[in-house]
C-alpha cells in the first residue's frame, strides 16, 4: 500500500511529468470514485474502466496546464465535471443503453447523466471512496484489537458491551477505540478535502 500523503502533496508532485510515484498516489486517491460514478450512471465494467482512465488522464493534463483554480471550487467538483463530461461523451460514442439501479430495482433506460442526480451520485461515490481510504489507513495505524472494536461497534452496529465481551476487553477500551478512530478518520478526511 502506498504511504498516506495529503492531497496538496499529491497535486504538487503531479506537476512533475517524470514522477511515477506521484501518478501512483494520484490514481490511488482518485480512481475509485470516478470508476464507481461511471458504473452508477449505467456504464459496463469495461466502459467504466475506460472512463476512469480517460478522466484521470484529462485531469492530470489540465492540472499540469494550471487549469485548476481552488478559488473557483473544490477539487472534487472539478474532477466531477471532467468525469461527467467523459461519461457523457463515452455514452454518446458507444450509443449503448444502460442498466440503471433505481430505488433498489434494476431497469434498462437511457440515463440522463446531465441532471442533478449525477451530481448526487458523484457526491455519494466521492464520500464513500474517501471514507474507505481513511478507514484503511486507520486500520494500519492502530492495534488489531482497537480496530476490531471500532469495526464491530461502528460498522457492524453491535452494542459496546457485546463487543467488549467478544474481544475480552474492558468496555472503556471499546468506547475509546470508537472515539479515537472516528477522530482520526475526520483528520484524514480533512487532509484529503482541504483543496
Amino acid at each position: 500500500m502506498i504511504e498516506w500523503i495529503t492531497t496538496s502533496t499529491v497535486l504538487h508532485d503531479l506537476r512533475d511529468f517524470e514522477n511515477r510515484a506521484a501518478w501512483d498516489h494520484f490514481v490511488l486517491r482518485f480512481r475509485l470514485p470516478v470508476l464507481n460514478f461511471a458504473r452508477s450512471v449505467g456504464l459496463s465494467e469495461g466502459d467504466a474502466e475506460d472512463v476512469a482512465q480517460e478522466t484521470l488522464i484529462t485531469f492530470a493534463e489540465l492540472f499540469r496546464e494550471g487549469r485548476y483554480d481552488p478559488q473557483r471550487g473544490r477539487l472534487s467538483k472539478w474532477l466531477f465535471g471532467i468525469a461527467h463530461r467523459t461519461a457523457l461523451n463515452h455514452r454518446r460514442m458507444t450509443g449503448r443503453r444502460a442498466a440503471v439501479v433505481s430505488s433498489g430495482k434494476s431497469m434498462t433506460e437511457d440515463v440522463a447523466v446531465g441532471d442533478a442526480s449525477a451530481a448526487e451520485t458523484w457526491d455519494r461515490e466521492w464520500a464513500q471512496a474517501l471514507l474507505e481510504q481513511c478507514i484503511e489507513r486507520v486500520r494500519r495505524e492502530v492495534e488489531p484489537t482497537t480496530y476490531r472494536a471500532f469495526d464491530l461497534v461502528v460498522r457492524e452496529n453491535r452494542p459496546a458491551a457485546e463487543v467488549a465481551e467478544i474481544l475480552g476487553v474492558n468496555i472503556k477500551l471499546v468506547y475509546n477505540a470508537k472515539h479515537r478512530i472516528l477522530r482520526r478518520i475526520r483528520e484524514l478526511r480533512e487532509s484529503i478535502e482541504q483543496i
